[in-house]
């Protein structure tokens, strides 16, 4: 049981630390906001409390410290500096590292925070620290929701004492979350010679008001809610004129405490309802009074709300969402199956139970995948840090300004799309953005921007990173090119080809080799990152002005909407996001691009992909083919199939190990005949084809 609640604490507290940075960051941009300071302060007094009832004395002690001295800024004692925040951001760090088990070299880090930290309280000697002292810069963030009024019933179990936990101290923690009014239950309490002083018998009914929402109220009884009795409800979300909440009896009434027969049998007497009801001994005094605290309560602080429908969310083991996500795709493929089998019969009561299963089905697969998504903020959030302390180890003076950050992406493409982020930040950062002097000289602000966006485009998410830095320097791309043998001197190459020179292995133009980068390395594995996730990559750059790299990638990569062809005997799909139309190849066309591989499709020419010679299929193709059209950044290429099936709902299947390295195939499904379809892996096919005509080329010349 308490490894249990020990892991329950780890995860808790991680989610605290992450908070803790991100209000610490806020913070220093705007010193003065009271609702971030008290931020800082809950998460920290959370984690110290929570810490020390489960036996991490060392994270509850340490905590204590930076505490202290957050209470003290709370107070108005001691200002936000940029000091203050590092010793923060140090402290969180070294947290987080105890949590994990920090090393006995970690305990010198420790005692040098909380020395730095004493400095600060007023009346102790100022040392010297290895902090530096800039000033901040301040910054406009969005203030907290608008507040809603929750009931709270609360009964602790009798043996409560005996785990370490002090209800009192969780009403205190509720206390400042908002205002609060709280009534004792104390009917359960025996007489003297039956109480046990061990055990406790009072419950409490709580009112609370408060903008941090039902999270927050949850997060104070996350130790103790699996063996109490709680209910938390919203009983005013700001939907309700001010003073138009309910009567004594219906407040009684929505409780549950007192039946609409016995209220209707008061009222008809017209005497006071609470003294009636406790003269009558339907209910205790404490009901009463507690009825009366709850109406008061919520008539004083009703005022303009953000309206809140309180609804619940529990935490649920990522593990769980990709199985459930894994049994809706095995329907989505029996779905399939029954409905081609009821098409076969042609049997008008299969017919109906198919076509019903099928919209079940969708509904299911859209609900399923819905709660995988997360919004992109999740990751924006850690780069504030990342810019913060790149920056400074850089020399650079750099903002991060982000838009979007509600923008949701499957959970695993967000979790594979960190890394990649990470590295072009700090490319931006070390290869874009100029050094203050170079900015000034150059008529640019002292300080850069680096600009991280994210938003939907159809069935894809397009996410930028934009810096306002010195941006590429083609001769020098050209050069390097050029020596590397890829590229002839002579040779004339449209701008995005060159800068996607870039992305190639073993490909730097950087003169020195630094901490963050210039051995080459990082860009190309962020190309196979990206193309992985079924995305794509581009560049585009101004000398002077900035760099803008656009990511796209599909909103998940469980289900797809697919194109289902064939090829001879075999199956394909290619997803339909990047599929602009299907046009006729006919004889006489093969013969007037005299050997070449394009098609004039309205007067455009459109190179294109003969897959039944890719993928070496045999036999005599129709006399009419097919050519489908996709387009991926800004480039329109064919590929040749035999007959157009249509759409199809696609589960991707892994091809596994034997097959993880074939080129071209990202993937399989399943129809609903049993028969399995491959799912072409278009950027990939792409650029087979144009490093083989790009071999091609150099071979002739």
């Amino acid at each position: 049981m308490k490894d249990r609640h020990q892991e329950t604490y780890k995860e808790e507290a991680s989610e605290l630390l992450t908070e803790l940075e991100v209000a610490l960051l806020e913070l220093e941009q705007d010193p003065e906001d009271s609702d971030l300071i008290g931020r800082v302060f809950r998460a920290l007094h959370t984690i110290k409390g929570s810490g020390a009832m489960f036996g991490f004395e060392d994270i509850a002690s340490f905590t204590h410290e930076v505490e202290t001295v957050f209470d003290l800024v709370r107070d108005g004692q001691i200002a936000v500096t940029k000091f203050l925040v590092d010793l923060g951001l140090a402290a969180r760090d070294e947290i987080r590292a105890m949590l994990h088990g920090s090393s006995p070299e970690d305990e010198g880090n420790k005692a040098e925070i909380i020395a730095a930290l004493r400095t600060l309280i007023p009346g102790q000697e100022v040392a010297a620290a290895q902090f530096p002292e800039p000033d901040p810069a301040p910054e406009e963030f969005t203030p907290a929701g608008a507040p809603v009024t929750y009931r709270i019933r609360f009964r602790p179990p009798a043996d409560i004492f005996l785990t370490g936990t002090n209800p009192v101290h969780l009403l205190n923690e509720l206390r400042q979350l908002g205002e609060l009014q709280a009534v004792a239950q104390t009917e359960a309490i025996p007489g003297l010679a039956e109480i046990n002083p061990e055990h406790c018998y009072t419950s409490w009914d709580i009112f609370l008001t408060t903008s941090l929402g039902l999270d927050a109220i949850a997060d104070v009884f996350i130790f103790v809610a699996d063996d109490s009795e709680l209910d938390i409800q919203v009983i005013d979300d700001g939907s309700e004129a001010a003073g138009d909440y309910k009567k004594l009896g219906e407040i009684l009434v929505a409780r549950g405490e007192l039946e609409p027969d016995h209220l209707d049998e008061v009222l008809a007497q017209r005497p006071l309802l609470g003294e009636t009801l406790i003269q009558q001994g339907l209910l205790s005094c404490e009901q009463v009074q507690s009825a009366l605290v709850e109406q008061q309560h919520v008539r004083t602080v009703q005022k303009k709300r953000q309206e809140s429908k309180g609804a619940a969310s529990i935490r649920v083991p990522s593990a769980k969402l990709d199985k459930l996500v894994d049994l809706v795709g095995e329907l989505v493929t029996v779905q399939a199956r029954l409905s081609q089998t009821a098409a076969g019969l042609q049997d008008a009561d299969l017919l109906a139970i198919a076509e019903e299963v099928e919209q079940l089905t969708w509904e299911l697969r859209d609900n399923a995948l819905n709660i995988r998504m997360l919004p992109i903020g999740t990751i924006f959030t850690k780069f504030q840090r990342l810019v913060r302390d790149l920056s400074a180890e850089l020399g650079r003076e750099v903002d991060l300004l982000t838009s979007g950050a509600d923008t949701e992406l499957d959970k695993t493409v967000l979790e594979r799309l960190n890394d990649p982020l990470v590295h072009l930040i700090r490319n931006s950062i070390d290869h874009g953005i100029e050094l203050p002097e170079a900015r000034v000289q150059a008529g640019k602000p002292r300080k850069g921007k680096l600009t991280l966006t994210a938003r939907h485009s159809g069935a894809q998410v397009v996410i930028q990173v934009n810096d306002d830095g010195i941006g590429l320097d083609k001769d020098a791309i050209r050069s390097k090119a050029v020596a590397l043998g890829w590229l002839a001197a002579d040779t004339e190459i449209p701008e995005k080809e060159l800068f996607a020179f870039i992305m190639a292995p073993g490909f730097s133009t950087a003169r020195e080799i630094t901490s963050v980068s210039g051995r080459g390395v990082g860009m190309d594995v962020v190309k196979r990152a990206i193309e992985a996730l079924r995305g794509s990559i581009e560049l585009d750059s101004r000398k002077g002005v900035g760099t803008t790299i656009t990511i796209k990638l599909p909103l998940t990569l469980a289900i797809i909407e697919g194109l289902l062809v064939t090829i001879k005997d075999d199956f394909f799909v290619l997803p339909l996001a990047v599929v602009t139309e299907c046009v006729e190849l006919t004889r006489e066309d093969v013969a007037n691009s005299h050997g070449h591989n394009i098609a004039n499709v309205r007067g455009e020419i459109v190179p294109y992909i003969p897959l039944r010679e890719r993928f070496r299929i045999y036999g005599e193709p129709p006399a009419i083919e097919q050519i489908v059209i996709t387009e991926m950044d800004s480039n329109r290429v064919g590929f040749i199939v035999d007959h157009v099936i249509g759409e199809q709902q696609t589960v991707i299947k892994s091809l596994g190990r034997i097959y993880h390295n074939v080129e071209g195939i990202s993937g399989a499904t399943i129809l609903g005949d049993g028969t399995v379809a491959l799912i072409l892996d278009v950027p990939q096919l792409m650029q087979i084809e144009a490093a083989a005509s790009k071999a091609a080329y150099f071979e002739c010349n």
